[in-house]
This record gives C-alpha cells, sequence and structure tokens, in this order.
C-alpha cells in the first residue's frame, strides 16, 4: 500500500527567521518536501540569481517575493534582509544550486543576521561536494572541503603544494576553461599515481561521475570536447602513510630539500628526527620530482 507523505501545516517558526534552503543542482526531483513547504510560506526569497530561481519556483508553482543576494552585493543586502525580518517577516535564502554559503554567495549574509540576533535555520538538502564525496569511495575517514582554487596559476599550484601530506580525501569546484590546467597541476605535485574522482554536471542529463589516477586525466578529457563542459566537482585520494614518517620528520626534510641534495638531506633528517633514513630519502625523492 502507497505511503501518502504530506506537507506540514505550520513549516515556519513563530518568530521572524532567516532559512538557508538547499536546492537541487540539475534534477527537480532532489528537492525536498520541506524545502517546498518553507518556500511557500516564507515572505520573501532571497536569491544569487533571481532569473534563475524564479525558473525554480514556476516549476513548483511557488509565487513569492524574492530579492537578489549576490557576491557583489552581500554586504548591502544583508541589511535589506535584516530590515524584512525587523519588520515581522519570514526570509529564505537560496542560491542558484546545492548549499548555499558553501562556496556560494551566503556566508557574510548569515553572519550579519546571526550578529543582528535573529535565528538562522538550515534546511538540508542537495550539496555537490557531499554527494561527489558519497561516491568516490574515499571518504573512509575525514575528507577536506577546499572549494575553488585560485584563477592564478602560481596562487593554485602554491595552494596545492601546501595539500601534498593531506591523509584525508579533498573536495574541490573548478570551472570548466580550468578543469584542465588544474589536474594538470594536481597531477605534477601529488604525483601521477594519485587517485581523483572527477564528477562533471552532476543531477544533469550529460552527468559522469570517473575514478582514475591523475596521470590518465589529460588522455580522458582529450578523448572528448564535450567533458570540458560544465562545472566539476574533484575528489582526490589523500596522501597515502608515509611509513615511519611523521608531520615533523617531513617538514625537517623539506627544509633541507631547500639546500642540499636529496641523499644529503634525507641523511640529515634522519639524524635530526630519528626517522627511518630509506623513507625519507624515498619521499625525498618525490618532493624533488614534484619541485
Amino acid at each position: 500500500m502507497p505511503t501518502t507523505v504530506s506537507l506540514p501545516d505550520r513549516p515556519l517558526s513563530s518568530t521572524p527567521s532567516l532559512y538557508v534552503v538547499a536546492t537541487p543542482l540539475g534534477n527537480l526531483h532532489d528537492m525536498t518536501l520541506r524545502a517546498l513547504a518553507v518556500l511557500g510560506a516564507v515572505d520573501v526569497v532571497a536569491a544569487e540569481d533571481t532569473r534563475h530561481s524564479q525558473r525554480l519556483l514556476d516549476a513548483y508553482g511557488l509565487k513569492v517575493r524574492m530579492m537578489a543576494v549576490h557576491q557583489h552585493n552581500e554586504q548591502a543586502a544583508a541589511g535589506q534582509l535584516i530590515d524584512h525580518l525587523a519588520g515581522g517577516r519570514q526570509v529564505a535564502l537560496i542560491t542558484d544550486a546545492g548549499t548555499p554559503a558553501v562556496s556560494d554567495p551566503g556566508a557574510r549574509l548569515v553572519a550579519r543576521v546571526r550578529e543582528a540576533g535573529y535565528a538562522v535555520v538550515p534546511l538540508p538538502g542537495p550539496c555537490a561536494a557531499v554527494a561527489a564525496l558519497s561516491v568516490s569511495g574515499f571518504a573512509e575517514g575525514g575528507f577536506r572541503f577546499v572549494g575553488f582554487l585560485s584563477a592564478k596559476s602560481g596562487a593554485r599550484r602554491s595552494a596545492l603544494s601546501a595539500l601534498r601530506d593531506e591523509r584525508d580525501a579533498m573536495v574541490f569546484y573548478e570551472a570548466p576553461h580550468r578543469i584542465l590546467e588544474c589536474v594538470a597541476d594536481m597531477a605534477e605535485i601529488f604525483g601521477g599515481e594519485r587517485e581523483i574522482l572527477i564528477a562533471r554536471e552532476m543531477t544533469k542529463l550529460h552527468e559522469q561521475i570517473v575514478r582514475m589516477p591523475l596521470a590518465d586525466t589529460a588522455a580522458w578529457f582529450a578523448a572528448d570536447a564535450n567533458r570540458m563542459r560544465g562545472e566539476f566537482v574533484l575528489v582526490l585520494a589523500g596522501a597515502p602513510a608515509s611509513e615511519g614518517l611523521d608531520a615533523e620528520a617531513l617538514r625537517v626534510l623539506d627544509l633541507l630539500l631547500a639546500e642540499l641534495p636529496v641523499k644529503t638531506a634525507a641523511s640529515l633528517a634522519a639524524e635530526i628526527t630519528g626517522a627511518p633514513r630509506k623513507a625519507l630519502y624515498a619521499q625525498a625523492l618525490v618532493r624533488r620530482r614534484e619541485d
């Protein structure tokens, strides 16, 4: 016998609140019942792109006042939003796709609303980072959300180099016009054998989710120009355990490698830290190759 699910009669708090509402990444069936109830009941919806979000609301027959909140007006919009709350109105915040304030506008607005003393209520739902992580097979332990890297090559490579010894899986967002440069830098810095999951156009018609060594990514993209289209989530496996080497041993090794040949640096690092010389030498070879 089918189960009947009804929407709550009173989805909102009795006091003015900001509702941070996750919306579909692409597939409209991922909209939650609670999100529909809240968006249909609030007085104002603050949206990253009102034209884009209007299509979402129209798809569900929701008619509600909208205001724009994007990266260029977030501070000013926060003041308007707080005025709405002060006037007793209920407000929802949505972005173009997924969960607001996660590499999307909203974080500063949420902070301002909290400082003003109003409640901020999360409505869980789609999140590109968590969706990709859940199918990566890399998240047995923890994970680190990195988000978008710098568009500048030097800054991007510097940020990736700082993550070289990260043991947890790492989640990145990337735009189509930078994806080739990004994975090429990853292959050089982390080594071609490191595994990566590439999730493209998640939940949409042309969704692709593949996992491969970083060394294979260039050929995969070159095989089909369409693979460079859309928005990307990258999940990178964490660094493998370095036998007998802790963070301090690796730090000392890096300092010595900046001035000395590989063999000498490894030997001195072993004497200073007491870590195994062979393991340090192997790590030194990897680091020098990446440099």
